[in-house]
Order: structure tokens, then C-alpha cells, then sequence
């Protein structure tokens, strides 16, 4: 049996060519698959949000608020590219693509990269400021509907991003396609994104909650742990909207030029 029960199977003699497992076996099965690629994929991303988590802590800290945008777009450009290599590790993973390994990781980095440059300095400068605003809103004497309004703006925020950053790994999009599609996405796939969001929300506040103790996990559970699920959640919208794996499928199938 090994460390991992064999949830995704149904014994020895099932057929490669039989449907999907769906659910938890089906999560379970890429995680025992792929956690070492989608492992260091998350700790790669841990490392690519430190500029954007110190500035946004050190805004906060000295309570310097022209600081907050100007570190969270800096460090959310730093945090870009890294999680769209994430997003692509993880949509491989889903679409049961065979090639993983640090060539791959890079060269979806490469291909990615400049074109997330600009999504996640502005992202993280809306966030930054987000959070600068609702550390401070017992000295802005913020009401209870702006409050209100603050985290459902880092709901929006985060449902957005969970859209932006697979198309940024699958297509080659102006930025405000890429918006318009994640807005249309987040409200056509309502369902998958509140789920998607509750897994985030749970991670986040269990996390503050046990701050201590989920410190020191940070290095193994990094961002893989909550990316995974959420992506897994919402991935059948973009399938549904994108056909993922048939195109991926045609042109693996495609003969190469001479």
C-alpha cells in the first residue's frame, strides 16, 4: 500500500482508457501522481510572494499608505510570473499531461512571464491597498457595510485572479480580454468559484487562527495546498469554456513539420 492509500483506483485490472474518477479519488489521485512537481511549484510561488507579503507588512507596520500600492505593485510583478507557472503545473496535472519536470516548469515560466508582469503588479497593488485599509479600519472609524464591502472586494479580487492566471498560462490574451473572460467566468461558474473561494477563505483564516503552527508548515504546504483544490473546482468551467485537453490533445497529436 505504500505512505498513500490507493483511492483512485479500483484494482489491478482497471483499464487506462476508463472515465475519470471524480471528487475526492480524483484529487487524491493527482495529488499521489504529481505532488512532487505541484510541490515545488507552490514553494517556487511561496518564494516569488515574499517581496509583495514583506512591503505589504511593512506598509501596514509603519502605517505609510502612499507605500502600500507602490509595494504591492512591485511585488506582486515579482509574484506574477511564479504563479502563473504554478497555475500551469497545475492545470497539466488535471488535464492528466504526461510531462512534468523542471524543463517544463521553465519554459512555462519563460513563455508566461512578461505578459504577467503587468496583471499581478496591478492586482497587488489593489490588494496591498485592501489590506492596508482593513488593518486600519478601527483608526479610519470604517462602518460595518465599507468593512463589509472591503472583504467582498478581496472575494472579487480573488475569484478574478482564479481565472486570470490559467488564461495567462493557456492563451496569449490583451489584458482587459483576460478581464472581461474572469468576470464572465467568475459569474457564469458561481457555484465552482464560491466553492473554490470558501477553500481559499478556510485556508487563510485556519491559518491566522494557528498562526504558529501553520508558520511552520509554510515550507511543505506553501501555496499547493490551497491552490490545488481551487483550481480543481473551478477547472470544468474552463474546460467547458476553453476545451483544454481537446486542444491540447489535437496538437500533441498534430505530425511535426520537416
Amino acid at each position: 500500500m505504500g505512505l498513500f492509500p490507493r483511492f483512485d483506483l479500483d484494482g489491478p485490472e482497471r483499464s487506462p482508457d476508463a472515465p475519470r474518477k471524480t471528487g475526492f479519488p480524483r484529487l487524491w489521485q493527482i495529488v499521489r501522481r504529481d505532488i512532487w512537481d505541484i510541490f515545488k511549484a507552490g514553494f517556487l510561488a511561496l518564494l516569488g510572494c515574499l517581496p509583495f507579503v514583506g512591503g505589504a507588512l511593512f506598509a501596514v507596520g509603519t502605517h505609510a499608505v502612499l507605500l502600500a500600492p507602490l509595494a504591492g505593485f512591485i511585488g506582486g510583478a515579482a509574484a506574477g510570473p511564479e504563479l502563473c507557472a504554478l497555475t500551469d503545473t497545475l492545470l497539466r496535472a488535471l488535464r492528466d499531461d504526461p510531462v512534468t519536470g523542471w524543463k517544463v516548469y521553465r519554459n512555462a515560466w519563460r513563455r508566461s512571464a512578461k505578459a504577467s508582469l503587468l496583471p499581478g503588479a496591478l492586482g497587488g497593488a489593489l490588494l496591498a491597498m485592501q489590506m492596508f485599509i482593513l488593518a486600519h479600519a478601527e483608526a479610519l472609524e470604517l462602518s460595518l457595510p465599507t468593512n463589509m464591502a472591503l472583504i467582498l472586494g478581496l472575494l472579487f479580487l480573488g475569484g478574478m485572479s482564479l481565472y486570470l492566471w490559467p488564461q495567462l498560462a493557456l492563451m496569449e490574451l490583451p489584458l482587459g480580454r483576460l478581464i472581461k473572460n474572469s468576470a464572465l467566468l467568475f459569474i457564469g461558474q458561481l457555484p465552482r468559484t464560491a466553492a473554490a473561494l470558501a477553500v481559499l477563505a478556510a485556508y487563510v483564516l485556519v491559518s491566522l487562527r494557528f498562526f504558529a503552527f501553520a508558520l511552520s508548515l509554510l515550507p511543505v504546504t506553501n501555496l499547493w495546498l490551497p491552490a490545488l483544490p481551487a483550481v480543481f473546482l473551478i477547472y470544468p468551467g474552463l474546460e467547458q469554456s476553453f476545451q483544454i485537453e481537446e486542444k491540447f490533445r489535437d496538437a500533441s497529436q498534430a505530425p511535426e513539420e520537416l
